[in-house]
């Protein structure tokens, strides 16, 4: 069985290089604009500056034949199944990263702590909810 993906935006972001991009947006991820495609419009039309949210990508500079890492690139630390790790490589390279919104311009958000590479297709954006909601 398979399933289809549809790509909703893109990241642009001054990272370019995954090999040089931080494990974390907390560990110093720039701040970055998500770029919707215009169907996504309705979707957008309730964010605000000062929301967090999940940014929820394919990582498609990834390695899917990847199933066990040393988790944050550390050789001296034993390999583990990448189903518990946040490693990019894995069989169905789903990135998860939680940002604050900076702004909203139409179909672009800026955010901050992306961690993302430049291009990195979006897949969802989900909002972060607190025990209240």
């Amino acid at each position: 069985m398979t399933y289809e993906i549809r790509p909703i935006g893109v990241i642009e972001s001054p990272l370019v290089d995954p090999a040089s991009a931080p494990k974390q947006g907390v560990e110093g991820g720039p701040e970055a604009w998500l770029t919707f495609e215009p169907a996504m419009a309705d979707g957008l039309r309730d964010l605000a500056v000062g929301d967090e949210v999940f940014v929820l990508t394919w990582l498609h500079l990834a390695d899917r034949s990847v199933l066990a890492v040393h988790p944050r690139d550390d050789p001296r630390i034993p390999l583990t199944g990448v189903f518990s790790t946040r490693s990019s490589d894995r069989p169905n390279p789903i990135g998860l990263h939680r940002v604050r919104v900076l702004a909203v311009d139409g179909l672009r958000v800026r955010v901050a702590d992306l961690e993302a590479v430049d291009g990195t297709p979006i897949v969802d954006l989900k909002p972060v909810l607190d025990a209240a909601r």
